[in-house]
């Protein structure tokens, strides 16, 4: 049995305003329907596998059940990062987890944000790497180059240049991310691969390689998943002792260090969509090179992305040649094609003048839903929230703020100092200040209110909450 591990913690900047700190782009339906996260993980399951392993961190913990819940899927652990610690420290916590819960496992690891259209075909190149992990080796994924990208690390093979079949052959070395000369030479060579991150080992050879080539992060790890704790069906691992480990990579820690090394040549297409210029090649280009969401319009325009995130707001382009043109409800990128990589150096700029829009996601989400603001003034504020169907916000109360709550889709049951009531469609209902309230949607569909604060204050800070089913603080 293959168990996957999904890595799912990654902020992805280069992909603002659409993928921000607070709601990256794995969870966000770049092509098509489905988000990154939900095609990632339908991608790795099937005959063989097993029920995939998360690794995320709290504010995600319940986008990742959600999401997975959508497409059907079940999860299996999900481990709970206490802070970032790059891959490494991630992927030997999937393995001590596992260790003890299926020490014969095979580990497939992967990001999940990439985009791979052909699934059958990456679960068939997974088969041919099967055979040499079961045997010990260290297996990783390599992908045909298209062009000569400096954004990617690379894989020098040892097997014939050319033969991108997918077959388990010999790792001559990892290559770190080239200048743009040198990527042209490893292209024209046509024995390099670009370096996927994604990995398939047993649970033992790839405990034993960390002991062998990174053992300072053996004990830190151990005691964060032995030491960790469980919460509302996920794993918290251990603050204190995840914080005594590297923050390294695994190819730093393990692979670059290992002699146990085998790759898989994958040709079938592969994209971590590390910017918007890569959104604009795998979205397929029209005859003009021109890609548009549904609520952009090109008037004679050339080699441009013109994308609109807000039904209710169109983006129109006119004589536009190479342009990325992205639109939020609360910030707009334009950028020119060749500038793609350069879109994280606005979110620093953003952050450098404090403005909210370069971490945080117009919508809020939480384990009961979302909300987002509509209209925002000195003494009030305007809300719109979603319920999901048999979800409900904890009982709380406010310091500084009064609200009233107009429902207008579904029936939200409504709790006030005790009194609890039916509040249906068209119906209002008023929470004074300092009233001990709670709000739950008793129904099978979404429940949508409109919220209307008035007070001296209205940061989300002023909560106090008594009980909530969601375990927080």
């Amino acid at each position: 049995m293959i168990s996957p591990i999904l890595l799912c913690g990654g902020s992805g900047t280069r992909l603002w305003p659409l993928s921000r700190k607070s709601y990256p782009k794995q969870f966000s339906p770049l092509l098509g329907e489905t988000t990154l996260f939900q095609a990632s993980a339908q991608r790795l399951a099937g005959d063989g596998y097993g029920a995939p392993l998360v690794l995320t961190n709290s504010d995600f913990r319940f986008i990742v059940t959600e999401q997975l819940a959508q497409v059907g899927i079940d999860p299996g652990a999900i481990l709970i990062e206490p802070e970032g610690r790059n891959t490494a420290p991630a992927i030997l916590a999937a393995a001590l987890y596992l260790q003890k819960t299926d020490p014969e496992a095979l580990m497939l690891v992967a990001p999940s944000d990439h985009v791979v259209p052909d699934a059958a075909a990456f679960r068939a190149a997974v088969a041919a790497g099967e055979a040499a992990a079961r045997e010990g080796q260290l297996v990783t994924f390599g992908i045909k180059p298209t062009h000569a990208e400096t954004g990617y690390g690379y894989l020098e093979l040892q097997g014939d240049a050319g033969d991108f079949s997918p077959r388990a052959i010999g790792l001559k070395r990892f290559v770190e991310k080239p200048d743009a000369e040198t990527a042209e030479q490893m292209l024209a060579a046509d024995n390099y691969l670009w370096n996927a991150g994604i990995f398939l080992f047993s649970v033992q050879t790839i405990v034993d390689a960390f002991r062998t080539h990174a053992p300072e992060l053996m004990d830190p790890v151990q005691a964060s998943v032995d030491q960790g704790q469980p919460d509302l069906g996920f794993l918290r691992l251990d603050p204190q002792a995840w914080g005594g480990a590297d923050d390294i990579s695994i190819d730093y820690a393990v692979m670059e260090r290992a002699d146990n090394l085998t790759v898989v040549p994958f040709a079938a297409g592969w994209s971590d969509l590390g910017g918007w210029d890569a959104v604009w090649r795998e979205a397929g280009p029209d005859a003009n090179g021109v890609v548009l969401s549904p609520n952009a319009t090109a008037i004679d325009c050339e080699n441009s992305l013109l994308r609109s995130e807000d039904a209710g707001l169109e983006v129109v382009g006119i004589g536009l040649k190479n342009i990325i043109a992205v639109a939020m409800p609360d910030a707009v990128l334009v950028a020119d094609v060749s500038r793609a990589q350069d879109v994280k150096l606005a979110v620093a700029a953003l952050k450098e003048k404090q403005a909210a829009q370069a971490t945080a996601f117009p919508k809020d989400h939480r384990p009961w839903g979302w909300f987002e603001s509509l209209v925002v003034g000195e003494r009030f504020q305007v809300k719109r929230i979603v319920v999901h169907p048999g979800a409900a916000l904890s009982l709380q109360s406010h310091h500084h703020r009064s609200e009233h709550w107009i429902v207008v889709e579904g029936t939200a049951k409504v709790t006030v100092d005790g009194e609890v009531k039916l509040v249906t469609e068209n119906q209002s209902v008023y929470i004074p200040l300092g009233a001990v309230h709670r709000m739950e949607n008793p129904g099978k569909l979404p429940m949508v209110l409109i919220e209307v604060q008035t007070g001296s204050y209205l940061g989300e800070d002023d909560i106090i909450r008594y009980d909530d089913v969601y375990a927080r603080s």
